[in-house]
């Protein structure tokens, strides 16, 4: 595992921060912006295909509106954000443009990559800009975005993105230029070079970043498992290393793949589905799902929670309610209590041949299982 991988992607798609393009007022800063720009053009001139993720719509907004930090109220961000992404998006066609680059603007909703119709729509159009060479600029569409249906951040967007277009690598830039072992202004505070996994990493992701973005390591790291785990190699770093990260330079942190690629629709179903409810496996059931990945029968299902009906996404939990799964469940919430614990044998017997089919099967099915995490400094 090397960070090589990342200077050779084939594909990568780049997050970019509000903080990494704006000034200490707010204001877009040219300098950043054309920095940024300089730098995915010599990867599309090196013949790879560059997906750019780019904050700033709401931070463009603030100066013409007068504004010296980003609102806390909805509307003054959705106002902000109208007024900013066209400004953005000039900026970045004008930068472009110099390097005889074409930009397509893709602003999606969390509605986008949950609804499979979507999804599949969003996947289309991203394909044919980048078969066409154009360089996509996605942002979450803010002016409709509300606080119960966004990503929160455009990291979380950035890594499903990643696992949408398949992506080989992906690169999270901020201001801060690595993952350390607490915030980089405590004492002792120690850069991470790579991490090859995640769950026993003990760092100190408590404190917030600027005034002017939204994320903190948090959401990067909740991002960094999406997409290591669809097979996507990881760099968090500083938007000022931005070139050496796509060179696969040793700058910021590296986390490899995790996982092996999987079909776009185990992807969808693991990461990106929208949750209708949940259901409560017993000992066996989360053994033979998780270990034989065999699909889930009435028998093993224990407890029945929320409305959904059949075809929606479900939930898989063990009996101490930590997730185990997820899958597009085949029944109706209200059709399962009855089968609960009992065997296919007997609910054909009892009900008809109707009942013969799994309540999950394993083709509809994706386990989300972690493992134990190794840092290295």
């Amino acid at each position: 595992m090397t960070r090589r991988r990342v200077g050779r992607a084939e594909r990568v798609v780049v997050k970019v921060g509000s903080s990494s393009l704006t000034d200490r007022n707010g204001a877009l800063d040219d300098a950043h912006l054309a920095k940024l720009v300089d730098a995915l053009a010599a990867v599309r001139g090196e013949g790879r295909d560059v997906v750019l993720v780019s904050s700033g719509a709401i931070a463009a907004g603030l100066a013409p509106l007068g504004m010296d930090r980003r609102p806390r109220d909805l509307a003054s961000q959705q106002a902000a954000a109208s007024v900013g992404q066209g400004l953005l998006l000039a900026r970045y066609t004008s930068l472009f443009g110099a390097h005889g680059l074409r930009v397509g603007q893709v602003l999606l909703t969390v509605d986008d990559v949950t609804r499979q119709s979507s999804y599949t729509n969003a996947l289309r159009t991203l394909n044919r800009l980048l078969a066409w060479g154009i360089v996509p600029v996605i942002n979450e569409n803010d002016t409709v975005a509300t606080h119960e249906i966004h990503f929160g951040d455009n990291d979380r967007l950035a890594a499903l993105v990643a696992q949408l277009v398949r992506a080989d690598a992906l690169v999270l830039l901020s201001d801060v230029d690595a993952l350390y072992t607490a915030h980089p202004s405590s004492p002792g505070a120690r850069r991470i070079d790579q991490v090859r996994d995640l769950d026993e990493l003990d760092v100190d992701t408590s404190r917030r970043g600027s005034n002017v973005g939204t994320g903190g390591m948090t959401t990067k790291l909740e991002a960094v498992r999406i997409a290591t785990q669809s097979g996507v190699d990881v760099v968090l770093g500083s938007a000022d290393d931005v070139a050496g990260a796509l060179e696969g330079l040793p700058v910021g942190t590296y986390f490899p793949a995790s996982g092996k690629r999987r079909p776009r629709k185990l992807l969808w179903l693991g990461y990106a589905s929208e949750v209708a409810g949940e259901l409560v496996l017993d000992d066996g059931a989360v053994a033979a799902v998780v270990e034989r990945k065999a699909s889930l029968l009435p028998a093993g299902v224990t407890g029945v929670r929320g409305e959904f009906h059949a075809g929606d996404v479900v939930r898989l939990v063990d009996q101490h309610g930590d997730p185990v799964a997820r899958g597009l469940v085949n029944y109706d919430a209200a059709d399962l209590p009855r089968m609960l614990g009992r065997s296919t044998h007997d609910l054909v017997r009892d009900l008809g041949p109707a009942y013969e089919r799994e309540v999950v099967h394993r083709d509809g099915l994706i386990v989300r299982r972690r493992r134990k995490a190794v840092a290295h400094h």
